[in-house]
């Protein structure tokens, strides 16, 4: 068979001239009794015949249509595309249009159609244009759509319907020419729930869960009273909920919507007997649309909510880029931290440790920076924390001390006539717990040739104090070894100078925070020293010497301080008044002065 067929051809499209006129009479007769839709429609776009069945649709006598637009009668000119499509199937440069429309039956409901317009084959006068009622399965395309769309449990709209309204609130075109351009989101979850469905049940659960929903959706009502919109309350999983707020005025906005939100929940609930309290935790993120997207926000409102938690739960917390910020920079420092170890991206410097009777250099404390490629340089507070965390430290720890002890070998080598300067390192407690100090220490000390009383290693107060078991069993062996242990930032914690003559200590770094009591000069800014600062450091001191113990004081910045403290027996000095972190070159520098030129950068 040649040619192809997309089977019986319509009536409307059979060349007239190839029918007798018994067959017009029996074409004419279908295609006015026919139940479909139909109206003959010419190239200027009006009606030239219409069927019965069409003439129910409008609500029109068929015949009366004649002469009528049919543009008008089947919402053809509503949209500019499907305007411009109809005109070219006029013209007969487009072989066809279907699109959907609504129609206003004047006696009854509206009802859904798809309208369809195409040529007539041969002289016909224009094309056929066909309706036809989709009414029943738009219903259930709805229908369908509503399950698919809505949480069984809470009958709220479900995630996939919350991340379709986010998205087009968040599209130029949604905010541009009208609303605000802002957009806000209270991101929620109830503490506690797991405990809920574990002790009561799953039933129990989704009932609360359905009562928290019918809350939320009063709390969303109330606060659309005054507004042009409500907020969209939807359920995105396990006990988590959200409410969109689309053109909104500001984080005040958000902020009342939230604390409206935790008041309504904090109501005891009465389920089927079960008095049953919670609280909840939101996270509140509000901003500008534009520049906004979906994912981008569900991730603020995301961390914001972990805020919230941990800041105690039971409260709504507004998002902070700030701290958004310090988080991001500490995850990409944390993912980064063992590479850049072995990239050799750390080094150290060396700040001085100085006599306060003769002001010479007795030793250094080594201070370690992070050379970052993308952050810069790095000083400990940004990393040690993280390094703690997830056990690098162990691997850094040694590095710094292998590195810390050639140094101090090395200055020993390079200036044989002067007496060798000690060299003081940082200690954390994970290195005692997850590795053999011990061994370490003396394998190095091997390796560099580096004398054991050169060495001193700092550990925190809380560290030390009340150490026992293997800690206290590494202090000892390295206290033995003849290796110097002290203890760093003393006073803030237990401050208990009675255990530590059980302690293999022999140095106590005084906190900064005493040694700033004695910072004002007498007459500047009509300040004196405060006399309890000098008190408590003096009787520290003392003590500290009974215990056979010698004393540094960190934070070191006047010449008064020093004067104050020299005066009341302090052992040695440690901070800007003599020097800042500086490069092992200007160490060696330093090393050939008779005493230490204080003010040197």
């Amino acid at each position: 068979m040649s040619g192809t067929s997309e089977g019986p051809t319509p009536v409307a499209d059979l060349d007239r001239s190839a029918v007798t006129d018994s067959d017009h009479n029996t074409y004419h007769r279908v295609f006015a009794a026919a139940p479909l839709s139909m109206a003959v429609v010419d190239r200027e776009g009006l009606v030239v015949s219409a069927n019965a069945a069409f003439g129910e649709l409008v609500g029109a006598d068929p015949g009366a249509l004649a002469g009528r637009a049919a543009s008008d009668l089947v919402d053809l000119a509503s949209d500019a595309r499907t305007w411009h499509a109809y005109r070219e199937v006029l013209r007969g440069r487009q072989a066809r249009l279907r699109c959907t429309r609504r129609l206003k039956h004047p006696d009854g409901p509206a009802v859904w159609v798809q309208v369809t317009v195409a040529p007539l084959a041969g002289d016909g006068p224009g094309v056929l244009l066909s309706v036809t009622d989709i009414t029943t399965r738009r219903e259930l395309q709805a229908r369908l759509r509503h399950l698919q769309m809505h949480d069984p449990v809470t009958r709220l709209p479900n995630r996939t319907l919350f991340f379709e309204r986010l998205t087009a609130a968040l599209e130029a075109e949604s905010y541009e020419q009208t609303g605000t351009g802002r957009v806000g989101l209270c991101y929620l979850d109830l503490d506690g729930f797991k405990a809920v469905n574990d002790t009561l049940g799953h039933r129990v659960g989704d009932r609360l869960l359905a009562a928290v929903a019918e809350r939320l959706t009063r709390v969303a009502d109330e606060a659309g009273y005054a507004r042009a919109a409500t907020p969209l309350v939807a359920r995105l999983g396990g006990d988590e909920f959200a409410l969109l707020v689309e053109d909104s005025t500001g984080t005040e906005q958000l902020a009342e919507l939230a604390e409206s939100a935790l008041n309504a929940l904090q109501e005891p609930f009465d389920l089927a007997g079960q008095r049953l309290s919670l609280t909840a935790s939101i996270g509140v993120v509000e901003r500008h649309a534009a520049g906004t997207t979906a994912t981008g926000l569900m991730q603020a409102a995301d961390t914001t909510l972990y805020w919230a938690k941990a800041d105690g739960k039971g409260r709504w917390t507004l998002f902070d880029p700030e701290r958004n910020a310090h988080r991001m920079t500490r995850q990409a420092l944390s993912s980064t931290l063992r590479p850049a170890i072995e990239r050799g991206e750390f080094t150290l410097e060396y700040q001085p440790l100085v006599g306060m009777e003769d002001g010479r250099l007795s030793g250094v404390e080594a201070l370690i920076r992070w050379n970052h490629p993308q952050f810069g340089t790095l000083t400990p507070n940004r990393f040690i924390g993280l390094a703690e965390e997830d056990g690098s430290i162990v691997q850094l720890g040694r590095w710094a001390l292998d590195t810390a002890c050639r140094q101090a070998r090395r200055w020993q080598l390079d200036h044989p006539g002067e007496p060798p300067i000690f060299v003081s390192v940082n200690v954390a407690v994970r290195q005692v717990w997850d590795s053999d100090l011990v061994a370490d220490v003396a394998e190095i000390l091997a390796e560099t040739g580096l004398a054991p009383h050169l060495l001193q290693l700092e550990l925190t107060e809380s560290a030390v104090m009340g150490s026992g078991g293997r800690p206290l069993q590494a202090l000892q062996a390295l206290s033995d070894m003849g290796v110097r242990i002290a203890i760093d930032d003393f006073g803030t914690g237990y401050s208990n100078l009675a255990y530590l003559s059980r302690l293999p200590v022999s140095v106590l770094k005084l906190d900064g925070s005493f040694v700033r009591g004695f910072q004002y000069e007498e007459a500047a800014k009509g300040l004196a020293p405060n006399p309890a600062d000098e008190v408590i450091v003096e009787a520290m001191i003392q003590l500290a010497h009974r215990l056979g113990l010698t004393v540094t004081a960190e934070c070191v910045e006047t010449s008064a301080q020093a004067t104050r403290l020299r005066r009341i027996g302090c052992d040695t000095g440690q901070g800007w008044l003599y020097s800042r972190p500086v490069s092992p070159d200007r160490i060696s520098e330093l090393l050939g002065a008779q005493s230490y030129a204080v003010g040197n950068p």
